[in-house]
């Protein structure tokens, strides 16, 4: 695999669903295993793109791992795989997606490549409202002609459509699940 295939670590305390995870994903990713969650903190870095966490494992738990995971500052997408149905403790928690098992290779495959398309999203976004908010900057303080003559100025508008045109190819490939995922709806919600 390239430095820039994914790097996706799966953590499951049982081997074969492990090792039958990897298999599904690495035709298409880079994939570690780690089958305690120590060993998952061994493995886990800042080219980890995701991690496929159960949370019941002997030693140190899914929920100590994620945590850890956080305080670590990894900028990396976790999704609890497990057996364990959620309750109202999953609130606290700072995962990006919770799927109970069983799961199949459809499944997996689907979770993996919907969390990478949120985490491209996500970072292409925040590269628009950058790009606007210096943008708008120069257009409320600098006359039409100063600006028409700048290049780096031209070169910022190009930039920006660029972006543009990155997020709707992004959009073209997501599902409803991610743009639910990216847009929580806070209807209802008291905040």
């Amino acid at each position: 695999m390239t430095a820039s295939t994914p790097q996706i670590l799966v953590v499951e305390d049982e081997v074969e669903l492990a090792e039958l995870f990897a298999a599904w994903l690495s035709e298409e990713y880079d994939v570690d295993v780690a089958t305690d969650g120590e060993e998952a903190l061994e493995l886990v870095d800042a080219d980890t793109d995701v991690v496929l966490l159960d949370r019941l494992m002997p030693g140190l738990s899914g929920d100590e791992v994620l945590e850890a995971i956080r305080e670590r500052g990894y900028d990396c997408r976790v999704a609890m795989v497990t057996a364990v149905e959620p309750d109202f403790d999953v609130l606290d928690m700072g995962f990006d997606d919770y799927v109970v098992k069983p799961l199949f290779r459809n499944d997996i495959q689907r979770l993996v490549r919907g969390l990478l398309e949120r985490d491209a999203y996500d970072r292409r976004l925040s590269e628009l409202f950058a790009t606007a908010s210096k943008l708008a900057a120069l257009e409320s303080h600098k006359e039409q002609d100063e600006l028409a003559e700048n290049e780096e100025y031209s070169r910022l508008k190009a930039e920006l459509e660029r972006t543009r045109e990155r997020i709707e190819q992004l959009e073209a490939g997501m599902t409803e699940g991610d743009f639910e995922a990216v847009f929580y709806d806070f209807d209802g919600v008291d905040l």
